[in-house]
């Protein structure tokens, strides 16, 4: 039997059965190729946009960094974005911490020293500037108007040869985050866009290639979850770092710690809340002391803000308050009393309240 007699008795049989012969794929439908399409449009354009802002930090130290050899120099690398034409740029605290001299690269080559102009380890963020001027600039935009599940991309600069970009999108925001110095960062945006090694300080940028937070931390482990501190912290730390260097907070010079009060406590106290801070020391002629403040008092409320815990007491004492008669509202032996406390500037070397 010939060939051609063969092939005409498989597809008749197959024919008589019912069934069909095997088709080849059927060609993608058009309207998921223009949305594929716009997808891609929307990162390439925002890489586009901001890709020649971001810059990879070359760090020396003159002191060995965590790892390092002791007694030998460190260093380390990451990330970074300008975002003025004369050079002022934006990276994470830990980048640049005891930096003795920084190098920047450009995605296009060019290498300029930088200065550290001021950090603030509380937020993690930093500010650095290059010796240079006319410098491609990245936009920061707004990041309270983010929502979950939105499109983010995330820019690093780990090399120093070209950007490295992921995709992914807003997991969820008003995340807290402890920072080194041990205060928390709010309002920090968790995303699954992944985090390469050296990108931290890089930014996290929306669809149209706008600034809504500084990338700067990973969870090992955790299957690429992601943080960026939100560039609405950066739009509040930048002008203080530029101008003095560092962020100025509060310090009543208080250590403590976090408790729950009891219901029948509450009622009687006719507190708003189930949690205080206990105060287990008080800073010999600090200004807690000074407005007549103990060890075992209970502190409820300062400022007319509730205190529910040590990271409330925290976020209540800004800069704002700074040589300002502010009252403290405690409980000592179960009784109510109002104090007047004036907290003075904190030194990063001294207690943390």
């Amino acid at each position: 039997m010939r060939s051609d007699e063969v092939r005409y008795e498989v597809l008749k049989l197959v024919s008589d059965s019912g069934a069909m012969p095997e088709t080849p794929p059927a060609a993608q439908p058009a309207e998921d190729a223009s949305l594929f399409d716009a997808y891609s449009q929307a990162v390439v354009g925002a890489v586009e946009r901001i890709g020649p802002a971001v810059l990879h930090l070359e760090v020396a130290s003159a002191s060995p960094r965590r790892g390092g050899r002791r007694g030998m120099p460190g260093g380390g690398s990451g990330s970074g974005l300008i975002f003025t034409p004369d050079g002022y740029a934006l990276t994470n605290s830990h980048v640049v911490q005891g930096a003795s001299s920084v190098r920047a690269r450009l995605p296009d080559g060019t290498v300029h020293a930088a200065e550290v102009v001021g950090t603030d380890p509380d937020t993690d963020l930093a500010v650095v500037r290059l010796g240079a001027a006319g410098l491609p600039i990245a936009e920061l935009g707004d990041s309270t108007a983010l929502r979950p599940g939105q499109l983010v991309i995330a820019i690093g600069n780990p090399l120093g040869f070209q950007a490295t970009v992921t995709t992914g999108v807003v997991s969820a925001l008003g995340r807290s985050m402890r920072a080194q110095s041990g205060r928390l960062i709010e309002g920090v945006i968790q995303t699954d866009a992944a985090l390469n090694p050296g990108s931290s300080g890089g930014p996290l940028v929306d669809s149209r290639g706008r600034v809504i937070g500084i990338n700067t931390a990973v969870i090992a482990g955790a299957q690429g979850i992601c943080f960026a501190v939100p560039v609405n912290t950066a739009h509040f730390v930048i002008p203080r770092l530029i101008r003095e260097g560092r962020v100025r907070r509060s310090w009543i010079g208080i250590a403590g710690q976090s408790i729950r009060l009891s219901r029948r406590r509450v009622q009687l106290s006719h507190l708003d809340a189930e949690g205080a801070v206990l105060v287990t020391e008080v800073t010999p002629g600090g200004p807690a002391e000074r407005a007549g403040l103990r060890a075992r008092d209970i502190v409820v409320r300062i400022a007319d803000a509730m205190v529910v815990g040590v990271d409330d007491l925290q976020r209540v004492l800004t800069d704002e308050l700074i040589g300002r008669s502010t009252e403290v509202l405690v409980l000592r032996d179960g009784v109510q009393k109002t104090l007047t406390v004036v907290p003075s500037e904190r030194q990063l070397s001294g207690a943390a309240r």
